[in-house]
């Protein structure tokens, strides 16, 4: 996955979750949409955490 920004990845999940919700995909490609998410997701996680991590930070060295 390239580098993406918070704001990227979860546009990009909404966009999937509309593909999903059109319900026309075969199996193969609702695994990788499925997959795509899950990176996307865990990706997110990740970047708030180290939000949450750069905050607290912040905040004991002031």
């Amino acid at each position: 996955m390239k580098s993406q920004t918070y704001t990227e990845a979860m546009a990009r999940l909404e966009t999937i979750l509309l593909q999903l919700e059109e319900g026309n995909k075969s199996v193969d490609e609702l695994s990788t949409l499925v997959k795509e998410a899950a990176e996307l997701v865990k990706h997110c996680k990740a970047k708030l955490k180290s939000t949450e991590t750069d905050i607290q930070a912040a905040f004991e060295g002031a």
